[in-house]
């Protein structure tokens, strides 16, 4: 049983020492690529692994302090203006934007009065359609004109009160 443990942490130490030996390797090795890396250029595109058809450049910035900081604040003064004009075009598109809501709420609202306005007009003529084919009572004041034979009209008794 003893022996089995003895296997088994030997195992560890070497596994732990060879991912330390690993580690080691890797951050030299990085360090040196560092130093002599290329960059290639690959059609309109830049990468750090060459490319078929793709040509080394170099990369070196030889421009002094000072122009590196000109540049620099150049960058951060676009930067600030193009944010600025962002802003500036989202505010507008959102003016744009209610302003077209309001117009299609109008416009909503409009055709809907229209239809009611429609509506009543229908019912309107619906009803002097239903008024002008219903039957008209006859007037007993109405006389055609002498000679016609009008019919004459009875007059009712009264009660008496006896």
């Amino acid at each position: 049983m003893s022996e089995k443990k003895t296997k088994n942490e030997g195992k560890t130490v070497s596994k732990t020492a060879t991912a330390i030996l690993s580690v080691a390797i890797g951050i030299c090795s990085a360090g040196a690529a560092a130093q002599g890396a290329n960059t290639w250029r690959c059609g309109n595109t830049y990468s750090d692994q060459p490319c078929e058809g793709g040509k080394t450049v170099k990369v070196n910035d030889r421009r002094s302090d000072e122009d590196r900081r000109a540049a620099d604040a150049g960058i951060r003064s676009a930067q600030a203006q193009a944010d600025r004009m962002e802003r500036n075009r989202l505010s507008l598109e959102k003016a744009v934007y209610d302003r077209e809501q309001r117009a299609a709420r109008e416009a909503r609202s409009a055709a809907l009065a229209e239809r009611r306005l429609a509506m009543a007009e229908q019912r309107e003529r619906d009803r002097a359609r239903k008024e002008a084919s219903a039957p008209r009572k006859s007037s007993l004041s109405f006389s055609s004109g002498p000679g016609t034979d009008a019919p004459e009209r009875k007059k009712k008794k009264r009660k008496s009160a006896d």
